[in-house]
């Protein structure tokens, strides 16, 4: 059985793991912002990476101290750069 410390860790790590996760994801959609023709939805999306970075550099504090307080390393997906991708369009279905 796990001790209260350790499921408070493990909490947290999730909790960390599933914002990690939807900054990557936020950031994606500015991606898509920012291939905008409009320039207000082109200029919020390069806002939005700009504020996505800070939220990381936040993120990566938060696995650094759980690494720390953990006995042993908590495995995060931190190496793996943000990448852009081009969507293609998606068949329609009826």
């Amino acid at each position: 059985m796990e001790s209260k410390e350790q499921q408070l860790v493990r909490l947290l790590s999730l909790t960390t793991r599933s914002l990690t996760h939807l900054t990557a994801a936020m950031s994606e959609m500015s991606f898509e912002m920012m291939r905008s023709d409009d320039p207000a939805v082109k200029s919020a999306g390069g806002r939005m990476i700009d504020h996505l970075a800070a939220i990381g550099a936040g993120l990566d504090q938060h696995w650094e101290q759980l690494a720390a307080y953990g006995d042993m390393p908590i495995p995060y997906e931190g190496n793996e750069a943000l990448v852009e991708l081009e969507l293609k369009d998606l068949p329609q279905y009826s």
